[in-house]
């Protein structure tokens, strides 16, 4: 029997950043749909690192988002929040593809900005630490 190993706080960051990456490249492609999907990962990704650090529940979609609010009020900083509801708007667009294309020009950098921002927040949670 396999089990699943858990990933650690520094594997599920670089899963973050490389999704960015991959994401980006399906966009370029022309593949809406799993450059969403990516963009999308990418932020949960970031997410789960910034919960797991912090002992919190991730591995429902609501814990993941409940995560997203108590660090928004952990850091007073409601970019966060609205950054992962912009990266909700490609999860959707993954099942859907109904994303205008001005919609996916202006949330694409917002995502960024916001998995970047928690990249940074966990890397300055663990110096803290």
């Amino acid at each position: 029997m396999t089990t699943a190993r858990a990933k650690t706080v520094a594997e599920c960051t670089t899963q973050a950043l490389e999704f960015l990456t991959q994401s980006d490249a399906e966009f370029d492609a022309g593949d809406r749909r799993q450059g969403s999907e990516k963009l999308y990962g990418a932020a949960t990704q970031a997410v789960i690192a910034a919960a797991k650090q912090r002992g919190w529940q991730y591995r429902t979609h609501r814990a993941t988002k409940n995560a997203v609010v108590r660090l928004e009020a952990e850091y007073d900083d409601p970019l966060l929040l609205a950054g992962f509801l912009a990266a909700e708007k490609f999860h959707k667009n993954f099942f859907h593809d109904e994303m205008e294309d001005y919609e996916i020009v202006n949330d694409r950098p917002v995502v960024h900005d916001f998995v970047n921002r928690m990249v940074a927040l966990v890397n300055e949670y663990a110096r803290s630490a």
